[in-house]
């Protein structure tokens, strides 16, 4: 009988994979971190039931990666994990998130100023929601690895989440944000959700807090209005992205919702330094075969590196693309005075692989997309 894998070995096994794509030498740092963010739930055998439902991937995996391609050629490669207790709840998996962290501080250069002032928003005695806390880590060639925290708004009830976040956005001497964020992206009473709040966890001058707004039953339009008056924001860009990820320009998502995400700094409090929008893209495609080439299509139509993400796929496919979807998650346009680009989301399929649709294409063929 041959040995199902353990959860850490199947996905460390990728992430040593994904390294070698962004040109990391150090391939041990990114696999102790990931180690100590999995904790005991890392050497559960894959062919077994997950502890717990985790909503970071489609397949219940606490884990799930993804390739950032700049447009000035530079890449990166991130993680996001969710801490699992026992299975239990929320609240024990905020317990053990704050054992994570404190053991990554005795590693690494972490700053809990913002943290501390907004943690117990976020974490009553009692949460609601389907997570408490997730973290990310950027690794990039040549510097140490930038950490993240996400919160969920409606860890006091859904009802509450605009209220979290102001408070959440006041405390951090950012409240006239949450001004813009309801004023253009969250306007739609129902149809436009506040799904996570994040933090950079380092002091230096760009560390941001980020608001993300999930749309849904929403379309092009939708997105225009989200990104009005943000700073070094391309109208045609975002259009050209929307179109060819999505399958038509002004397309409406009626099933998983695309999500806008600002980035605040300390310095420009009033004013998003960054904007993104993600589309999800494997709720619009009938396989991975089609996520790829629509990827592929917009990077050839902007100049970016197509190998990076044919060698990222490489990386953590166990299957043929045209076997199954969801591989390709989310694909994200990242734009503004800092880093510009793109970000391709990838699911480990620990546990499973999500059959492919019909190819019968619903969508506009990608050759009849007019730009």
């Amino acid at each position: 009988m041959v040995r199902s894998l353990s959860l850490r070995e199947h996905v460390s096994s990728q992430l040593r994979s994904l390294c070698a794509v962004v040109g990391l030498s150090d391939v041990e740092t990114p696999v102790s971190i990931l180690t100590l963010m999995l904790g005991a739930v890392g050497d559960r055998a894959t062919a077994r039931p997950p502890i717990w439902a985790s909503h970071v991937a489609d397949d219940l995996t606490p884990v799930e990666f993804s390739i950032a391609i700049d447009e000035d050629g530079s890449s990166a490669l991130r993680m996001l994990v969710e801490p699992i207790a026992d299975g239990s709840g929320v609240y024990a998996n905020n317990r053990v998130a704050r054992r994570v962290l404190t053991a990554l501080s005795g590693r690494y250069d972490l700053s809990f100023d913002k943290f501390d002032e907004v943690w117990g928003l976020f974490a009553p005695g009692s949460p609601c929601g389907r997570f408490g806390m997730w973290f990310s880590v950027i690794f990039r060639p040549d510097a140490p690895p930038d950490f993240k925290v996400y919160f969920n708004p409606a860890a006091r009830g859904e009802e509450h989440a605009s209220a979290l976040v102001s408070e959440a956005l006041t405390r951090l001497g950012l409240g006239a944000a949450y001004g813009l964020i309801k004023d253009r992206a969250a306007r739609r009473r129902e149809l436009d959700r506040l799904p996570f709040f994040a933090l950079d966890l380092h002091s230096r001058a760009e560390a941001r807090v980020k608001a993300y707004v999930a749309h849904y039953d929403a379309g092009v339009e939708t997105v225009e209005h989200a990104l009005d008056g943000v700073p070094g924001v391309a109208v045609d860009r975002v259009r050209e992205f929307y179109a060819i990820i999505g399958g038509r320009l002004g397309r409406r998502l009626t099933g998983l919702p695309s999500l806008s995400s600002y980035s605040f700094v300390a310095a420009n409090p009033g004013v998003p330094n960054n904007y993104s929008l993600y589309l999800p893209i494997r709720d619009l495609v009938p396989d991975d075969e089609v996520a790829a080439e629509r990827v592929l299509a917009l990077m050839n139509q902007w100049g970016l590196d197509r190998s990076l993400l044919l060698r990222a796929l490489d990386a953590v496919a166990t299957r043929r693309l045209g076997d199954g979807v969801g591989l390709i998650a989310y694909v994200s346009l990242r734009m503004g005075p800092g880093r510009s680009g793109i970000t391709v989301y990838l699911s480990t399929e620990a546990y499973a692989t999500m059959p492919p649709r019909s190819r019968a294409r619903t969508a506009v063929q990608l050759s009849q997309v007019n730009l």
